[in-house]
């Protein structure tokens, strides 16, 4: 069964064990490392290390609400919601 990831584009490929994209290109259960953030904005970028966002720790998609935004995320061992918007300046790495 083909799996399918919706954005507000269109329908894309879900990213694989390996391959580099932004957090919004996960699918529900997978995991990535950060690798790093792209954003201009000062106050995000606090607000996102402040949350616990920051290079090289791992993240889990746990659930994707049913419009597709916000999603819930797992990493060191608690779990948050985040906007996709948001998660389009966050640089990752597939692991699984």
């Amino acid at each position: 069964m083909q799996e399918r990831n919706r954005h507000q584009h269109g329908k894309r490929q879900r990213l694989q064990t390996g391959q580099e994209g932004h957090l919004s290109d996960l699918d529900r259960g997978q995991k990535a490392i950060v690798l790093d953030f792209h954003n201009d904005n000062a106050a995000l970028r606090r607000r996102l290390l402040d949350m616990g966002i920051t290079k090289g720790v791992e993240i889990e998609i746990k659930k994707i609400a049913p419009l597709g935004d916000p999603v819930d995320i797992r990493l060191r061992g608690y779990e948050l919601c985040i906007r996709r918007k948001d998660m389009r300046s966050i640089d990752i790495k597939v692991v699984k």
